[in-house]
């Protein structure tokens, strides 16, 4: 559910200042926040950000199709390592690793 137009969007004040300081010192360095609810403005553009994710700082650099969308969601919080594994690879495979193999068909005449 978006935000009322009455409110507008949440950015958070330290991020700003920090956006503001950036742009007029053309500082080119990333800017660290943890404020990941922080909606993305125009005047971001083009700059970097390092997004935390709970365990590090995600370099976010913003383009002008991210403009209107949160911060956070360029930064991942969670690492999707694949459903099964070792077992699904066995169990996938006719043979399991050291058994024999199967006998090959036998062509009919």
């Amino acid at each position: 559910m978006s935000r009322s137009l009455k409110k507008g969007p949440y950015v958070d004040e330290k991020l700003m200042k920090k956006v503001k300081k950036a742009l007029d010192t053309k500082d080119h360095k990333p800017i660290k926040t943890w404020a990941r609810a922080s909606t993305i403005t125009p005047e971001m553009v083009g700059l970097t950000f390092a997004v935390h994710n709970g365990r590090q700082f995600l370099d976010v650099y913003v383009q002008e199709n991210m403009v209107g969308h949160k911060l956070g969601e360029f930064s991942p919080t969670r690492k999707f390592v694949g459903h099964g594994g070792k077992m699904a690879k066995a169990q996938a495979t006719p043979t399991a690793p050291g058994a024999t193999p199967a006998p090959a068909p036998v062509a009919k005449k």
